[in-house]
């Protein structure tokens, strides 16, 4: 902007640039939205993840407790409300290493071929 612009002049500038930049703020939020939702709807049609292949089973008190067993992801246990889906490399760690013992039912040290 020069500066030989009346005050008046300078403003009148200033204002048009902020409306500019207002405008080009409100387009660049609606594309924005409208990648959000792309990206919701992609979201939804993704199937869901595969169910987990090993499960921990926390004891009274739930996970704040140490964990009382291992499982299959294919064992049901009555009143088991308190699990966690762990990878292989966790249930071999927790039937090893943790101490965590492997459910009677199931027998998941079998599959994982630990404490055979």
């Amino acid at each position: 902007m020069s500066d030989s612009a009346s005050p008046e002049e300078r403003l009148a500038k200033l204002r048009f640039l902020e409306r500019v930049q207002l405008n080009q703020l409100a387009q660049t939020r609606r594309w924005i939205d409208a990648a959000e939702e792309r990206a919701a709807e992609h979201a939804r049609r993704r199937p869901p993840p595969p169910p987990p292949d090993w499960c921990v089973q926390y004891g009274m008190g739930g996970r704040a407790a140490r964990p009382a067993m291992v499982h299959t992801a294919e064992c049901w246990i009555p009143g088991a409300a308190s699990m966690d889906a762990v990878s292989r490399e966790q249930a071999i760690e927790a039937l090893t290493r943790g101490g965590v013992p492997p459910c009677v039912l199931c027998r998941p040290e079998r599959e994982l071929g630990v404490l055979d």
